[in-house]
């Protein structure tokens, strides 16, 4: 069962894919409304979102969004009713924690006041980089955490530290009040019900695109039959390559060491890493 949302207007029932999928439509109605198109039709939408389009329509009827037939939808009215329905009708404060390299280029980024955020805080613990200054903002110290949530009334914050600090920044975010959180961290975080944890890591993102890159890669070469001198495949090769290295010597992988036809050709190794 999906989780229902209740929505800024007051609106209840709407399932969580679609809440996910609705900042999808608001990018793609911002690049239309960019090229200055002033309506667009479902499946154009859909299309450009990356979504059926019997999926879209039925996400924007939560939204009580059902267009025109033969005409489709009012761009910038739909902008709204998905800005609306997302809580970007309103101007978010966000406090970024860490203020490393990522905290800095998120500090810098120009995108948050046009979508309904400003970054109103930037803070670190090393003396170094506290009083710097990254874009409009002055890095403060983490001291001043509790304070500055009080005192704008944050409710959303980016943790953009070490994994070892970020459970125990979060514990003070959520203690303050924050409840949302963006988690550039490399750690799962604990918190407490009614707290929403959304967590991007980067590393494996690029270990899913290596993955897809390596699959598009063997299909090429069975298709293309790539075999060695000695008939074996290509990817047969480098598995016995790789045994043989971890062994130390120039040995041949023994039968058991084989991949079964049909497997991954990794070892348990190599997928626990």
């Amino acid at each position: 069962m999906s989780r229902s949302s209740m929505t800024g207007n007051g609106h209840h029932g709407i399932p969580e894919a679609t809440v996910n999928r609705l900042p999808v439509y608001l990018r793609a109605l911002y690049a239309l409304a960019d090229r200055g198109i002033a309506t667009v039709s479902s499946e154009e939408l859909a299309a450009a979102a990356g979504v059926n389009s019997a999926k879209l329509r039925k996400d924007l009827s939560h939204l009580g969004s059902y267009g025109t037939r033969g005409v489709g939808y009012d761009v910038e009215y739909l902008v709204y009713q998905v800005s609306r329905e997302l809580g970007l009708t309103q101007d978010w404060p966000v406090i970024i924690v860490g203020a490393g390299n990522l905290g800095h280029a998120l500090a810098n980024y120009g995108g948050f006041a046009s979508r309904g955020f400003r970054v109103e805080a930037i803070f670190d613990s090393d003396p170094l980089t506290v009083g710097t200054r990254i874009a409009s903002q002055v890095v403060r110290h983490a001291d001043e955490i509790e304070s500055v949530i009080a005192r704008h009334g944050v409710s959303i914050a980016v943790i953009a530290t070490p994994a070892a600090a970020a459970q125990g920044v979060c514990d003070r975010l959520v203690a303050a009040g924050v409840t949302g959180i963006l988690n550039f961290a490399p750690v799962v975080l604990n918190v407490p019900s009614g707290v929403d944890v959304r967590k991007v890591d980067l590393s494996i993102e690029l270990q899913i695109l290596a993955f897809h890159a390596q699959r598009r890669a063997v299909v090429r070469v069975a298709r293309n039959g790539e075999r060695d001198v000695a008939g074996r495949s290509l990817a047969d090769r480098d598995w016995e390559q790789r045994r043989a290295k971890r062994r130390g010597g120039g040995e041949p992988a023994d039968v058991g060491d084989m991949p079964m036809e049909g497997g991954t050709g990794m070892s348990t190794q190599a997928v626990a890493t």
